[in-house]
Order: structure tokens, then sequence, then C-alpha cells
């Protein structure tokens, strides 16, 4: 192999040769990534991953576990990465289509160096496990997107992938009844393909959690309206996220793994509800948006929102 002189590249040695890079100067810090990727499963495979009716068992659990394992074995497989020790790998799926399959992967640590492999590695894994249980029933089926959407920590800081939006939530509220306003709370329950535990607007349908932006209420605020979280009847109030400016069918990695999708930017009012009578208008049908639960858990205030444009 032709030497490197100016020895330019960080995993080849002044004489040409492969090594790992010393990170033994460095300081031990907070990191974390989190990677994404989609599987194609095909329509009667899908059906059966989601009823839990494959013959080889739960799909969802041994693959949750193949890409937990996968994260703590990267530099195994991938030659010039480190042993790190991982403080967590948290592995989700979410039902996106009625043939697709999402996988997420959040791995983090305090090390030298990042997680981004360990991400990737484990959501690689995931699916591959998931196809070895479905090919029975789909040989066809087919990976076709990993990606890393987030990093944090290190060296270079902050990354966030392309199509990829950062938000927090600010407050959560329900309420017992549909067009009043609703009641502040610090954490709650999503219930998967229902909504908010408790929540008037929670059921079978496409609208089951309503999402507006802090940003939102505080331009009905300037314009003198008595205004506050809940007064538009929203569940989530979200900070960071021009929401209504995001696509339909985008998904949302809310907190420790709940996912949601959006289905419906804004409504149509047909009367004015007690909301916008007390508040003097309503923003909620111009700029709210509203999803439905593909993976449930708990949120909280301050949880992070990741949003991928799909």
């Amino acid at each position: 192999m032709t030497s490197n002189a100016n020895n330019d590249f960080t995993h080849i040695d002044s004489a040409g040769r492969a090594k790992m890079v010393d990170v033994s100067s460095k300081i031990a810090t907070f990191r974390r990534a989190v990677a994404y990727g989609v599987i194609k499963t095909g329509k009667n495979a899908y059906s059966k991953l989601v009823e839990n009716s494959l013959a080889k068992g739960d799909a969802f659990a041994v693959s949750r576990i193949a890409g937990i394992m996968a994260a703590k074995k990267t530099s195994e497989l991938i030659p010039l990465t480190h042993p790190l020790g991982l403080n967590s790998v948290h592995v989700h799926f979410a039902p996106i289509a009625d043939d697709r399959i999402a996988v997420f992967s959040d791995v983090r640590t305090d090390d030298r160096t990042g997680v981004e492999m360990e991400a990737m590695t484990s959501v690689s894994v995931a699916m591959l496990n998931l196809y070895d249980m479905v090919k029975a029933v789909e040989k066809g089926a087919e990976i076709i997107t990993t990606k890393l959407l987030f990093k944090d920590g290190g060296k270079s800081g902050r990354y966030t992938a392309e199509g990829v939006e950062i938000g927090k939530i600010e407050k959560l509220a329900i309420s017992p009844g549909k067009g009043t306003p609703k009641e502040p709370i610090d954490k709650c329950q999503l219930i998967t393909e229902f909504g908010l535990k408790d929540d008037a607007h929670a059921g079978k349908w496409h609208r089951q959690v309503s999402l507006l932006a802090i940003e939102s209420v505080e331009k009905m605020r300037s314009k003198g309206l008595d205004v506050t979280f809940g007064s538009f009847a929203e569940n989530i109030c979200t900070s960071g996220l021009t929401l209504y400016e995001l696509p339909i069918g985008s998904l949302m990695l809310v907190g420790e793994g709940t996912i949601m999708q959006i289905t419906q930017i804004g409504k149509e009012c047909h009367t004015k509800c007690a909301v916008y009578h007390r508040a003097g208008d309503c923003v909620m049908p111009r700029e709210g948006i509203f999803t439905r639960v593909l993976t449930g858990g708990e949120v909280s205030t301050g949880d992070q929102i990741i949003v991928i444009r799909t």
C-alpha cells in the first residue's frame, strides 16, 4: 500500500497501515445517536407481523434483542471502531404503511468517542432479523432505508440529517369533552392506535392527538387574546417546530420511543366552538396538526421530538 506522507487519514498511519484512532487523550463525555431504517415486508408479511401471527413467533421482540446485541457488538463487526461502554440501547418499531416497518435505535454512552456506528449497526441488524422472521412468508422483503438521524456530543457537537427536525414538548393537556379547553398535565400515556389516555378526542380514527406550536400560541397572545396552553384544545404544545409546514406522513419520535405519524394539517370548523368563543379566535384550524399513535408509551413535558419528513 502507498504510504501517506502527510498522514491526512485518521484511520491510516504514516506507513499506510490501517489503525485505530487513539482516543486516550480525550475526555469521556455524554454521546447520543439515533438511527432509522425502513423495511418493506410485503402486505401478507406485514399483516402477520402486526397481528403477531408469524410461525417463528414475536418478530418485534426478537428483532429488538438482535438490535440491542448488535449495538454492543459493533466493535467486533466494524474493524476500526472502539469498544464502548453503552449506557442504553433502545430499539423501536412502527408500522408506517400497509407493507412497511420503521425501525429506530437510540444509543447513549459516556465515553471518548461517539455511538453513530452503534446506532446504525443496531438498526441494520434489527431489520435483518425482521427479514429472517418473515422470509418464509415473503422472500422479496427489502431493506430500503438506513440512515443516521441525529447525533449529539463530542468535538463536532450536534448533527441533524437533512429532512430531520428537532423540537420539544412544552406542555401536555387533556379534556373531558370535545371543543372545550384542555387541562394541563405534566405527563401522560399515549396508547397505540388510540391517543391520549382519558382524552375526549382519543379513539380509532386519524385525529387521535392534536398538536400546536407554542409559537402559534404566542402569536395569538400578541394580538391581545387571553390564551394559554390548552386554550385551543391542543393535546401537545411544542417548541422549535413549524408544525403546519410538515408533510402529512412525517414521523415523530417522542421521548423514550413513542412514535406518531402526521395525518392532517389544520381542520375545517363548521361551527364556532367553546374555544373560539372564549378566546375570540382559534389558531388551531390554521396551524394545528393531528397525528395517530403508531407506538404508544409515556410522554412528559420537556421530552424531545425528532421529526422525520417522509
